[in-house]
């Protein structure tokens, strides 16, 4: 049996790391800062892209893929956008190598120069708006509803396997309407497909809100967000959704005819979420025994695992479970009968907790003559005895109750760990040492955000939607307040 994993309280961000590697979800690669994800932890991300993918087709959605590679040229139209992504852009500049004259190995050509550099994508919005230019004439063409999976690189200095990666995976959306209320209404319905998505399959309670001006997606007029708590208080944002307002339109000259014949700049939206919610999924649930998954996410529901002494029991055991494998498959539960003879139970018991399986079914000769299984569940680490009769209703009612808890322990750690602050000390209390969310009065400004960021390392993480105005006094400055913001460190 391996090592026993680091554990939360000794170092949270070894036992992140060392997880994700024991667990077999991924692993560092041969290119600085890129990750391999591995088939196990690919699985999974396949439930998340799979279940939302049927999402955004049920509203409407189409998928199309467009190009890794974007002129230079094309960022340089939107002011906004080339300021915020400029100091994460790989540029290609060369389309071909050579062997160097003097032996010494393979040198870039300089003969092969770009006549124009080509950004590696870090987002699709400039080709995008130049491909909808040619795609868009009169009303009749809007709306478009467009979504895409792909990857992207965005050239960070400091890398975490799956939070902060310098290749990762998402999908991005982007739609086109004729008008500004259209718009806005498909960020807000997409934003609630994201909430919708966190809360009931990865079981994992989320903030919908407004970022501030100065944390905007680089190019929006209003960026949503949904924000999670993981277990040491830090946030995650776990998805975006992005009003761009005309900005792409302008820097495209991406105009419709309407119905009269007047010509219109098109609105627009983006919004996506990438494998970083795979890092929310492991900080969110996993503990100290390894990974914790929600049955809705996990590539194994339920794995079987026989206790036998000889070649006979083998046999009739097997026969037994996989008649109720059968029936478990049968209502949609995804199943692994383990009958791997080279390991033995124990250590197969410690792999499945490991790997965050959420139910383990055993039976022995003597669990057959009483017609039961001896049934484990990975988020309470509980054991119980279950009559074979029943035994499909029985898991199907587990594992329902798997992805409940796994909600509500989430929602009430959130619940114990959020704070209202009006004060300075109180917020120190918080961010420093409580380590949560602070629900602080903010007077509205840009420095008062900056300046409480330099000293404390927490940000504005959104501005709630379901925020009241509330008289106050900003706990900074002394400057009046009008709501409260969640403040929090985040990954």
């Amino acid at each position: 049996m391996s090592e026993k994993l680091t554990t939360r309280a000794e170092d949270y961000s070894r036992w992140y790391n060392e997880l994700v590697v024991r667990a077999d979800l991924a692993e560092q690669s041969g290119v600085r800062g890129c990750m391999v994800i591995k088939p196990y932890g690919y699985a999974i991300w396949e439930k998340m892209r799979d279940y939302l993918d049927a999402r955004f087709k049920e509203t409407g959605h189409q998928n199309a893929y467009f190009p890794i590679f974007i002129p230079k040229s094309y960022f340089s139209k939107e002011a906004h956008h080339v300021d915020g992504f400029a100091k994460e852009c790989a540029v290609v500049t060369h389309y071909r190598l050579k062997n160097a004259e003097d032996g010494s190995g393979i040198v870039v050509d300089p003969d092969a120069k770009l006549e124009e550099e080509l950004i590696v994508r870090p987002t699709s919005e400039t080709i995008i708006w130049d491909t909808y230019r040619r795609w868009i004439q009169s009303y009749r063409d809007l709306p478009i509803l467009v979504n895409q999976w792909a990857n992207v690189v965005r050239w960070e200095m400091r890398t975490r396997l799956f939070l902060r990666t310098a290749e990762f995976l998402w999908q991005e959306g982007h739609t086109a309407h004729a008008t500004r209320e259209e718009a806005i209404a498909e960020a807000q319905k997409m934003l609630d497909v994201y909430a919708e998505f966190a809360e009931n399959i990865m079981a994992v309670p989320v903030i919908k809100g407004h970022k501030t001006e100065n944390e905007r997606f680089a190019g929006a007029e209003d960026t949503y967000c949904i924000e999670a708590m993981m277990q040491d208080g830090k946030a995650l944002q776990a998805g975006t959704s992005h009003f761009l307002g005309q900005n792409f339109a302008k820097a495209f000259d991406v105009k419709y005819a309407d119905k009269d014949n007047n010509m219109s700049y098109v609105w627009a939206t983006s919004w996506g979420v990438s494998t970083r919610l795979m890092g929310a999924l492991i900080m969110t649930h996993s503990d100290d025994n390894g990974l914790v998954l929600p049955p809705a996410l996990a590539p194994i529901e339920v794995v079987m695992v026989p206790i036998y002494k000889n070649k006979e029991q083998y046999d009739i055991l097997c026969k037994k479970m996989s008649e109720t494998a059968a029936a478990l498959r049968a209502e949609g539960i995804s199943v692994k009968i383990d009958d791997d003879d080279s390991q033995k139970p124990g250590w197969k018991f410690h792999e499945y907790e490991l790997k965050g399986v959420p139910v383990r079914l055993v039976l022995g000769p003597k669990d057959l003559e009483k017609d039961q299984y001896e049934v484990a569940r990975r988020d309470t680490m509980t054991k119980e005895f279950m009559p074979m009769e029943n035994i499909v209703e029985s898991v199907k009612n587990l594992l329902n109750d798997i992805q409940k808890n796994l909600y509500n322990k989430a929602l009430a750690l959130r619940t114990e760990r959020t704070y209202k602050v009006n004060t300075w000390e109180e917020f120190l209390d918080v961010i420093n040492v409580k380590c949560g969310f602070a629900l602080a009065p903010w007077d509205g400004t840009t420095e008062t955000e900056e300046k409480i960021k330099e000293l404390t390392k927490a940000t504005i993480r959104c501005i709630p939607l379901d925020s009241v105005e509330e008289d106050g006094v900003d706990m900074l400055t002394g400057k009046p307040s009008k709501r409260r913001v969640v403040f929090a460190k985040a990954y």
